[in-house]
């Protein structure tokens, strides 16, 4: 018996394929049938297809005179030759090739560079790119694209995004909860993302230190626009729980509805921390971002704590200080008057609806 060798199966070799192509499976049927004697009719009518197909694959892919049909190695060399290799555009047009180049040199993205090859070029079509053209030209293995610019020597992409390679897109279908115990999330919430007319509903995020080994948490009041500062001794789940409690505990129901915040480690307890401070804590799902005011309030906030640098040293008594100054500012978004007195005023109101427009 001769024992022969097979390579594994080219990445097209397994992907899914047009059922208008002869399949593996149908290839081991084709052998069978062919080996106990059937005619190429007879094997066609059986699989239902026509018999040129099984007479163009019997000659195509015949094994070797004298040798049996070998399926596997008949459906390799069909995968093989659907393969199409062909130059591309941007390679075969000299001067295009040098357009292209020129432009990402001065770092412009492949789409500004398409469109600007349609303005340049309106009557000649083979000086037209598609952006994705441009991208997989950068992407190609020892692609001419890949070279320091002179004003950005320190980046070898010419891409904004400093990527060499493709990127391989996720399946949110297929994206694994963070954390395995019920959690609810931030689609849970009974208002939109704009309305900001029912109070008590606060945002939270972090600002992290130096290698994420130290970290401030920060949160904002829906309505009021309202800032907490959480100082955190360490970025962990048991450390942000402790703190979230004793920072929030002095609320009252009605001005602490829920907390939406990242899927970070540091909510791992999240279910113990909503239990404590008898509150929903929503957490917001990988896709989502936080909310613009959400943001400008961390970078408000960041500007007490350069980057770079741990933030174990800022002790609560200074958190409380940077927030009292953050909270006293007039903001326009609420006709120049401040948060704190806004919130005050919440505190003191039984039907919480001063702000109510």
């Amino acid at each position: 018996m001769v024992v022969g060798f097979v390579p594994p199966l080219d990445p097209l070799a397994v992907r899914q394929i047009s059922p208008r192509y002869l399949s593996q499976d149908e290839r081991i049927e084709i052998a069978d049938l062919r080996r106990a004697g059937l005619s190429m009719r007879a094997i066609a009518d059986k699989l239902g297809r026509a018999p040129s197909t099984i007479s163009r694959e019997l000659c195509r892919n015949a094994a070797p005179a004298g040798r049996a049909s070998q399926p596997f190695d008949a459906h390799r060399r069909a995968t093989a030759r659907r393969a199409r290799h062909h130059r591309r555009r941007v390679d075969t047009n000299g001067h295009l090739g040098v357009l292209v180049a020129e432009l990402l040199g001065r770092r412009w993205s492949p789409q500004q560079i398409s469109r600007h090859l349609r303005v340049l070029f309106p009557d000649d079509r083979s000086m037209r790119l598609y952006h994705k053209s441009i991208y997989h030209a950068v992407y190609q293995p020892n692609s001419r694209f890949l070279r320091p610019t002179r004003l950005a020597p320190h980046l070898r992409s010419p891409l904004r995004t400093g990527r060499e390679h493709r990127r391989a897109h996720q399946c949110q279908r297929r994206r694994r909860k963070r954390f395995q115990q019920p959690m609810l999330t931030i689609h849970d919430r009974p208002f939109p993302p704009i309305d900001r007319s029912q109070a008590g509903h606060w945002e939270g995020d972090l600002i992290i230190g130096d290698n994420h080994l130290s970290a401030i948490g920060t949160l904002v009041e829906r309505q009021t626009r309202t800032l907490r500062l959480v100082h955190l001794p360490r970025a962990d789940s048991d450390s942000s729980r402790a703190a979230l409690v004793v920072r929030m505990q002095d609320l009252p129901p009605a001005l602490l509805w829920s907390i939406t915040w990242d899927q970070g480690t540091e909510m791992a307890r999240h279910l113990a921390t909503a239990d404590k401070l008898r509150t929903r804590l929503l957490l917001r799902l990988p896709i989502t971002v936080a909310t613009r005011q959400q943001r400008e309030h961390q970078r408000a906030a960041a500007d007490y704590f350069p980057k770079g640098v741990t933030l174990t040293n800022h002790s609560p008594g200074h958190l409380m200080e940077v927030e009292y100054e953050l909270n006293n500012r007039p903001r326009m978004v609420l006709q120049d008057r401040c948060p704190a007195d806004l919130f005050a005023a919440l505190l003191a109101s039984s039907s919480q609806s001063v702000l109510r427009r």
